[in-house]
């Protein structure tokens, strides 16, 4: 019976599962040609370790693997119930407060390799950590949306370590008592992409729409709901989606350089984020805490017939990670 070796996290309520071994040998690929080793090859290990019976539509898994730079501490590669993402905010704070409960860090910077580029962790301790994420930008602003059901939004497409459609909610309210509709309205508005050819640099697929409202507390700066590529939303404030906003924020002259942006989630939890320019770009610091919540071993049982996950369809379809932003 194989088994894989995993660490449960939780950042802001959203769950992160770091798979430590257990993985087949990937050889020291580079992540582009690791990430589509394990989707066409060994794409049964994800469904095992984030799809029923053993995980859920809200798990995000991450894989530690050996750095890609010398001066790397490890490299990561982030999953879902549908496929594979470029970046993870959460995740990584998450990653980070894992490798401080194992002993394998202490306070400090550290850079991670991921799909999309290097990103810097900063662990301040007791799993509070700051990611300077990859470099961030609004790529269309204004776009016209009729989306079916709901007649005409307005959003912009933005690019935060993962493609984003971030539009206001109106008269929405961003509450977890609301959840259905939000998660109907941000799926319909995700169909209206794809049938009117709306896409991320180079065709990229936007596969997390980003509904945005005022804060419920005062001092914070504004509320989100993120729905992810697999049909479950996000219960962090999402620190891709936070850095997408710093980006429309920066473009539209909204937000100065270092301010801290006080970001809620749809269930009241909070990042907090800042930027600096890089060019017509920016790179967004996102700042959250992470708390363990389970050391696991999966057990992959050849004659369970449901050992590499179920047959449940889930509510969307992955559509593959762009090797470029």
């Amino acid at each position: 019976m194989n088994k894989i070796h995993c660490l449960d996290s939780h950042t802001g309520g959203e769950p992160t599962r770091l798979v430590v071994g257990g993985f087949p040998d990937l050889g020291g690929l580079p992540l582009a040609d690791a990430v589509r080793c394990l989707r066409t090859q060994h794409d049964h290990y994800r469904r095992a370790v984030v799809c029923e019976p053993r995980g859920s539509d809200v798990l995000v898994g991450a894989l530690l693997l050996a750095p890609i730079h010398a001066q790397s501490l490890a490299s990561v590669i982030y999953f879902n119930n549908v496929g594979y993402l470029g970046m993870c905010g959460h995740g990584t704070i998450g990653l980070m407060a894992t490798l401080e409960h194992l002993g394998r860090v202490t306070p400090g910077s550290y850079a991670i390799d991921t799909p999309v580029g290097t990103v810097q962790a900063r662990l301040h301790g007791q799993g509070r950590v700051s990611v300077e994420n990859v470099r961030s930008y609004r790529h269309l602003a204004s776009v016209t949306l009729n989306v079916d059901g709901y007649g005409r939004v307005v959003g912009d497409v933005a690019w935060g370590g993962n493609w984003f459609f971030l539009l206001d909610a109106g008269s929405m309210p961003l509450t977890l008592a609301n959840v259905d509709a939000l998660t109907r309205f941000a799926q319909a508005v995700r169909q209206a992409l794809r049938a009117q050819g709306v896409t991320g640099r180079d065709g990229a697929e936007i596969d997390h729409i980003e509904l945005m409202g005022p804060a419920h507390v005062a001092g914070h700066d504004g509320r989100n709901f993120v729905l992810c590529p697999g049909g479950a939303f996000d219960r962090s404030p999402c620190g891709t989606g936070t850095s997408a906003k710093l980006a429309c924020l920066a473009a539209d002259g909204k937000l100065a350089k270092d301010a801290t942006w006080r970001q809620e989630s749809v269930i009241g939890s909070v990042f907090e984020a800042r930027f600096r320019p890089e060019g017509e770009q920016i790179i967004p610091t996102i700042t959250g805490q992470a708390f363990l919540s389970g050391e696991l071993t999966l057990l992959l049982d050849p004659a369970d017939p449901l050992c590499w996950g179920t047959n449940i369809e889930p509510r969307e379809t992955e559509h593959p990670l762009s090797d470029q932003p």
